[in-house]
């Protein structure tokens, strides 16, 4: 294979990715174009964020129309988006209320300050998992259970205990009077779209309830139909008490959303949180076509439906195990060549994205049609093939 070109990034930014191997101008549906004008099958989605698509008509026009109406406010004042969206999530929700961020960190941390703000001090401890992804702020950091992305920015933010995903026992041992809440993601993203076993989600709603933490889902990655339901714990038939969403909420703008059931976020008073940019206009403009693009093309069952046609076409290829639910899937390869299947898919104008060293994920736009998904088969046989 020739190596592909790599775009370095500008020499003024702060080099905290890697050279890039192509740069964008445009997309649509579950299609980019790059600077050259050769199209490429997007499956990866700005991480799971293009949920509806790369650049949806509606999602488009309620920008632009927001945009030439009103811009920022701040969150001293009130707007009519910032409402909407509000009753909107609360009503796929259970009747939560939100606190509107820029990003699923900064819900993660919202959702921390507020479990403590819910026992009043009485309880300050966390329990998460290893393997768990939440963020990169300190806060959502010490709750991430990878060590690699902690060790260079240690200490972290003490109170915080790691156990076995998908191991009740030990859940339930680490989760005594102190432990303010349970976070958990429904569905481990970055650390592999790892399953957790049948029952594990429920047990721990069990666990906190017997217990009095509070019980946070990280549904930052898997909400809002990316596998097949509103929330993937509805696969479990839980609710929890707190509730992070971002990702693609905006259909590709930047917000994110705090959700806790009313008894909990009514422990916040005025000065608690706040935002500058969090829950602004345009933003919540977005995020309110999104729903209705979601709703009225019918995407939560074609989630469901594609993803189920995906892992099939997956598992028929006989390369590894196959993990996931909907349109959040993971080929766990035999061999540790992910990013050699990453870069080859790349070459054919496939792009996947590899999650571990022997594992790629695939997140594409829930809009992604029954030939996209197996033309993307066929490339990744043809890559496995010569690999």
């Amino acid at each position: 294979m020739t190596p592909l070109p790599t775009v370095a990034p500008a020499d003024m930014m702060m080099r905290t990715y890697k050279d890039r191997p192509i740069s964008f101008v445009s997309g649509q549906g579950s299609t980019l174009v790059d600077d050259d004008g050769d199209e490429y099958l997007d499956l990866v989605a700005g991480i799971a964020v293009a949920g509806v698509g790369h650049s949806h008509p509606k999602v488009a026009a309620a920008i632009a129309s927001q945009a030439a109406t009103l811009i920022h406010t701040s969150n001293l004042y009130g707007t009519t988006p910032q409402v909407e969206l509000a009753d909107r999530l609360a009503e796929i929700s259970g009747g939560k209320l939100s606190f509107f961020a820029n990003s699923g960190a900064e819900t993660i941390e919202c959702a921390l300050k507020l479990a403590r703000r819910f026992h009043d001090g009485a309880r300050t401890g966390f329990v998460a998992t290893d393997g768990g992804f939440h963020g990169r702020t300190f806060g959502a950091l010490s709750a991430t259970g990878q060590p690699a992305k902690q060790a260079p920015f240690a200490p972290m933010v003490p109170g915080f205990t790691h156990v076995p995903y998908g191991d009740l026992g030990a859940l339930e041992a680490a989760v005594d009077g102190d432990v303010a809440a349970v976070l958990l993601e429904p569905i481990q993203g970055e650390g592999g779209v790892v399953v957790p076993p049948p029952g594990y989600i429920q047990g721990a709603r069990d666990i906190c309830d017997r217990t009095g933490a509070l019980l946070i889902l990280d549904e930052v990655q898997t909400g809002l139909g990316r596998t097949g339901y509103w929330f993937a714990a509805e696969h479990d038939g839980v609710d929890p008490d707190i509730a992070c969403l971002a990702k693609s909420l905006g259909g590709g703008l930047p917000i994110g959303a705090c959700l806790a059931r009313p008894d909990v976020a009514e422990r916040f008073q005025p000065g608690d949180h706040a935002t500058t940019f969090g829950g602004g206009p345009v933003q919540c403009s977005a995020a309110i076509a999104t729903l209705d693009v979601i709703v009225e093309e019918g995407l939560l069952n074609r989630s469901a439906t594609a993803g189920q046609r995906f892992a099939g076409g997956l598992k028929a290829l006989g390369r590894g195990t196959v993990r996931g639910r909907g349109l959040m899937l993971a080929l766990d390869l035999e061999a540790p060549i992910a990013g050699a299947v990453t870069a080859a898919a790349l070459e054919r104008k496939v792009l996947v994205n590899e999650v571990s060293a022997s594992a790629i994920r695939i997140t594409p736009p829930l809009v992604i049609t029954d030939d996209e998904i197996d033309h993307a088969i066929g490339v990744l046989a043809e890559v496995l093939d010569e690999i």
